[in-house]
């Protein structure tokens, strides 16, 4: 049997994606529908070559580095954020939604996923989200793709892939590139590459969190992103933070293999001080060709394994409400139980508003289901994104969705929340709170 004919969402009437037909026939349109790429610059633009190191002084592996330990016992609060890293968060998100709330229009980003690969070193079984015979971006196309945003709201750039640390290099220029234009850049990785060098200097280009993806602690079948195999440059990128002024946490994806994983890795970032973030596995939302596990998947979730996975919710649910660092809010983990069993509300989706995707050609789609659409969003410099449009399929795409990017933007995109949220961190001194936003 098919692992996708026993995914969450009931009703799918291919095998190979879980939405509508008539919906998936409109965004898979022939590629001649494809949004044409923005055209080469003559000449082509380049990123600058980055100063390295900015900082001499933080290269030094000295005793500093043992300020903290929190292998010594858990101090959420130990962590001192300074006048200037508050000041970048706030230009990060807060500036930019006030903005979004109040200037007139209906595309006023406040993060961007900035494709640099469509290429993967692992083959993790559940993810469609790469393919090893695309290009990377471009440095002309990575350019301009920066100063487009920094015209607009946006003011968080988020790295992803594949894995975009295939050309540490090209990371670092983009990186440094951002940051010196005033984005909060997010790096996620499966951190096979990344190599104390590696994190010195993307931290020293100004990264502001490195999101570390790992599945299991030792690798598992069809599960290859797996800690103990980069251990030590776990241990260097937490010991690191507190020198440059970035932080970590664990995205996490719960598939039906690796439920006692999950609980440990929860636990082994909570002794470090790191926060987690978890998803729960999704089958494609929309046709993938080049997607070569979706039969006999030892990662997808069947109905048989609902039960055992609601007790993993209420685990991870406990410890949220003690204190745990969690992305997800207490509301979104629950959710997950809902998602299971084909229950989904729409919950504010703000894709293609708020956030948007640059693929590595510099074309535009709403969100990452949608990379491979063919639907003409447009691209760079140029969006065609329609507020109509956009609801229209909203109304059928939210309820087979559990995007966690996208579910807390839209949770977060709630002046209510937003405001009390800020006070919870005013009484804190901005020094971070425990928990998730609630």
């Amino acid at each position: 049997m098919s692992g996708l004919e026993t995914q969450p969402t009931p009703g799918s009437s291919n095998g190979a994606f879980r939405l509508d037909v008539q919906l998936h026939e409109l965004l898979k349109r022939p590629a001649s529908h494809r949004p044409v790429p923005p055209r080469l610059s003559h000449p082509p633009q380049t990123l600058p070559e980055p100063v390295f190191p900015q900082h001499p002084k933080l290269l030094r592996d000295d005793d500093d580095d043992a300020e903290y330990n929190p292998r010594q016992g858990n101090d959420p609060y130990r962590r001192r954020w300074t006048p200037s890293l508050i000041y970048r968060g706030m230009r990060g998100w807060m500036f930019p939604y006030f903005k979004s709330r109040l200037l007139p229009g209906d595309f006023h980003p406040i993060i961007a996923y900035l494709f640099t690969e469509w290429k993967c070193n692992l083959d993790c079984h559940y993810c469609w989200a790469f393919d090893n015979r695309v290009k990377g971006m471009s440095e002309d196309i990575a350019r301009r793709s920066i100063d487009w945003l920094h015209s607009t709201t946006c003011r968080v750039l988020a790295l992803m892939g594949g894995e975009p640390l295939l050309r540490p290099q090209f990371v670092h220029k983009v990186v440094y590139y951002a940051a010196k234009k005033g984005f909060w850049v997010y790096l996620p990785t499966n951190a096979r590459l990344l190599r104390p060098e590696v994190i010195d200097r993307v931290a020293d280009a100004g990264v502001a969190v490195v999101n570390f993806a790992v599945d299991a602690v030792d690798e598992k079948p069809g599960l290859p992103k797996a800690l103990n195999p980069v251990r030590k440059y776990l241990d260097y990128l937490i010991r690191k933070q507190y020198k440059y002024g970035y932080s970590v946490f664990f995205n996490i994806n719960i598939c039906r293999n690796n439920h006692a994983d999950v609980k440990q890795l929860t636990e082994i970032a909570h002794e470090n001080g790191i926060a987690t973030d978890y998803h729960i596995n999704e089958s494609p939302m929309i046709e993938q060709e080049h997607f070569q596990h979706y039969d006999e998947n030892d990662t997808f979730i069947h109905s048989e394994d609902w039960p055992k996975v609601d007790a993993l919710v209420d685990w991870l649910v406990e410890k949220n409400q003690v204190g745990y660092k969690m992305v997800n809010s207490v509301k979104r983990l629950n959710d997950m139980k809902d998602f299971l069993r084909g229950k989904v509300e729409p919950w504010n989706c703000r894709a293609g508003q708020n956030n948007v995707i640059i693929r590595v050609d510099g074309t535009l789609a709403p969100c990452f289901p949608m990379y491979s659409a063919t639907y003409n969003w447009g691209a760079i410099e140029n969006h065609k994104f329609e507020v109509p449009q956009l609801n229209e399929m909203k109304k059928e795409c939210q309820t087979h969705c559990f995007s966690t990017l996208n579910h807390n933007l839209g949770y977060c995109y709630n002046d209510t929340r937003v405001i009390r949220w800020i006070l919870r961190q005013a009484a804190r001194g901005f020094q971070g709170v425990s928990g998730s936003f609630d």
